[in-house]
This record gives structure tokens, C-alpha cells and sequence, in this order.
């Protein structure tokens, strides 16, 4: 009997979305397991209007591209990853790309509940379903508020080495020197002893 083609399946597109203010270990580290489970990934840097950028999108896509690089160098094998910039809702531009999954990091409980409701919400509203990978236990405490603050407060940014890459390091004493407007309302706002708080994985 003749054998009967059957229709190539869609790639499985994944988004893995954030602000990415500054890329840490714990975003590569989501991007490195991401390749392993997807045909394509597409590395979203946006816009939380809520929070002071430090670094501008086009600063932020070249570190993402420069770090992303150097995984898909050192890891030829995974899926595809491309970085790209967009404003407005994240369910909008996954749905530009085709995308078919929203890819998460989780670090904690708290993580997880807030991601879960607004996972809900991305697959009522827009059809979109939520992959989520756990961080590693190295990652667990890392964020990019809490590398802002340390940023803003500290004089020695070595402690950050376990937190971001080298380049990272580099740009954010470039930011600290030129005491930028983010840095100087974080030592302002924790003068008076406040804790710091984390966002994103």
C-alpha cells in the first residue's frame, strides 16, 4: 500500500517574556532549559511601565543577544533563539509570531501564584497556554530588583558575580558612575533601611 504523507505539525513557537532589566543567570538559565523543550524561542524584551528602566530596549536586546549567543554557540544542539523588543501586551506580540506557549521562570510560592492567575487570564482571554520552568537552586533569590538595589547601594559590585554575567557587571558600574536616575531613587528610597523586593525571575 502506498504510504500516505501525514501533514507536518505546527513548530512549537515559545515567548519567554520580561523586562530583562538587567539579564541575569536566572534568566539564561530559563532560555538554556527553554531550548530543550520548544522548536523555537523567542526572547521578548518589554516594558513594565511600573518600574524605572535602568537600561534602554535597545541595551537590554544587545546584552540579551550578546549572553543568548554564547549559549547557542556553546549548545548548537537546542531549539533556535532569537531576542527581540516590543511594547504593548504581551498576548499580542506572542500572537504576531504565532507563537503557541508563554514561557515562565518560577522561583517561589509567590511566583507561582501570581504567574498561575495571570496564566488563567492569557489562556481565557488570548488562547495562549503557560509553560513554567522552576529555577535552580542557585537562582532562587536572584532578581532584577534586587540586583538594581545592590547596584544602587553597594560599593563593590563583585557580590553580583554569582547573580549576572561579567558584562552585566560592566554596564551596571557604567550606570553606577554616571549615577543614573534609577540608582540614585533606590539609595534614596533605602536610606532609611527598607528591605529590598525582588520581581522577576
Amino acid at each position: 500500500m502506498p504510504v500516505i504523507p501525514t501533514p507536518a505539525s505546527p513548530p512549537h513557537v515559545a515567548v519567554y517574556p520580561g523586562s530583562f532589566d538587567p539579564i541575569t543567570f536566572g534568566h539564561l538559565d530559563v532560555i538554556r532549559r527553554g531550548r530543550r523543550m520548544f522548536d523555537r524561542l523567542v526572547v521578548a524584551v518589554g516594558r513594565n511601565p511600573g518600574k524605572g528602566e535602568l537600561f534602554t530596549s535597545a541595551e537590554r536586546v544587545a546584552m540579551a543577544r550578546e549572553l543568548v549567543g554564547e549559549i547557542v554557540g556553546a549548545e548548537p544542539a537546542g531549539a533556535p533563539v532569537r531576542v527581540e523588543s516590543y511594547e504593548g501586551l504581551t498576548v499580542d506580540f506572542a500572537r504576531s509570531i504565532r507563537a503557541t506557549v508563554l514561557l515562565r521562570g518560577i522561583r517561589n510560592l509567590s511566583d507561582l501564584q501570581n504567574e498561575v492567575q495571570q496564566a488563567l487570564t492569557n489562556r481565557q482571554v488570548a488562547g495562549l497556554e503557560t509553560a513554567f520552568i522552576v529555577a535552580g537552586p542557585d537562582f532562587v533569590y536572584t532578581s532584577s530588583s534586587l540586583i538594581k538595589q545592590i547596584t544602587a547601594m553597594a560599593r563593590d559590585l563583585s557580590a553580583l558575580a554569582t547573580m549576572v554575567p561579567p558584562s552585566v557587571i560592566v554596564a551596571l558600574r557604567e550606570k553606577k558612575r554616571l549615577s543614573h536616575p534609577v540608582l540614585e531613587r533606590l539609595l534614596a528610597a533605602n536610606s532609611g533601611g527598607a528591605e529590598p523586593r525582588g520581581d522577576e525571575a
